[in-house]
Order: C-alpha cells, then structure tokens, then sequence
C-alpha cells in the first residue's frame, strides 16, 4: 500500500488544443493528468484561474505547455514526479506503463503486441491493453502512441477520445517533421 492516503491533492485545470486538462497532485508528484471531453480547445495552454500549485504540478504545467507549443523540445525538460499508487506499486500494469514512459519516445508508436513484447510477456495484449485504460498520467505516459497490429489508431479514452488520440499522433509527427527540416537546412 502506498502512502498516497497522506497526500494532499490540489488540483490545477488547464486550457489546451485538446480541451480542458485537470491535473491533479500532491507535493511528491502528480497522481493523475484528466482530459475532459466536450470542452473547448485553446491554441495555447494555460491554467484556468489562479490555484496555488506544488512545484511539481507547476513542472507538470510547463511540461505540457512545451508538449503542446514546442513538443520536439520537450526532452529538454525535467518530467514532473508521478505519485500516483499505481506508478509507484511494482504490478504488472505499473511495469507496462513504465515500459511505454521509457522506451515510446515522441512521434514513436507501438503495437500493444509490440509492447507485450517488450516487457517479456508477447501473450499479454489484452492485460496490455488493459494497462493502457488505466494509466492515471496520459501525455506523460504516452498511451497514445499504443497501435492495433494493422496500424489502426484503435480506441481513446474508452472510444470517446478517438480524435484526440489523432490529433496527438499527428501534432507530433508534425513537430518531428519540422524539427527535421530545420536542421536539414542548418547543415
């Protein structure tokens, strides 16, 4: 059992080009990142109103304001801290979750099967799967880079974010693009 019951959670609304963001965390990290559905997207990314944040929900904020604006930059940045229980415990989903954070870099997709793979179990791609509807931190842990096998998007947030996870996968590809071309012509 973690000590998570002890935190304190203060939580932070962001607008963003994919809707509003509710984060939420404590002094020792963020325990969960929250897109709400049906709300309206921001070019820019900002938070809603003024709510005193931990250090680590404000590293959070500005990870994802440079995921949104500048994402090919955003290895740049400290990650904030994850202190949700499930990140922190050493279950089968935390080891999937983990494997996705470190091995899935941006603009990189993997097929859940792919992912089964690489954490040692090819026939868990249902418990795969199941890991990903689970993951507390989204963007940070990019379950949106998780594919079908026949390249298929597959479904969002239970198939209500589908665009979303397109819009995703195509801002970054767009900012590798980019990133691309301009040391291209930096040589």
């Amino acid at each position: 059992m973690s000590d998570s019951g002890s935190c304190v959670l203060r939580d932070v609304t962001l607008c963003s080009p994919v809707g509003e963001i509710l984060l939420s965390g404590c002094e020792k990290g963020v325990h969960t990142i929250n897109i709400k559905l049906g709300t309206d997207k921001e070019e820019s990314v900002h938070p809603v109103g003024q709510s005193e944040m931990s250090p680590e929900l404000q590293r959070c904020v500005d990870w994802l304001q440079c995921y949104f604006m500048k994402p090919e930059s955003i290895s740049a940045l400290p990650l904030p801290a994850l202190h949700h229980p499930l990140m922190q415990s050493d279950s089968f989903k935390a080891h999937v979750l983990w494997t996705l954070f470190k091995e899935v870099g941006l603009g990189k997709t993997v097929s859940y099967k792919q992912l089964a793979e690489m954490i040692g179990n090819p026939k868990a791609v249902r418990a795969v799967g199941s890991a990903m509807k689970n993951n507390p931190v989204p963007l940070i842990v990019p379950c949106h880079r998780v594919l079908r096998s026949s390249g298929d998007s597959g479904s969002y947030m239970g198939g209500k974010g589908d665009d979303i996870k397109v819009w995703l996968l195509t801002h970054e590809k767009k900012a590798l693009e980019l990133n691309a071309s301009k040391n291209e012509k930096s040589i």
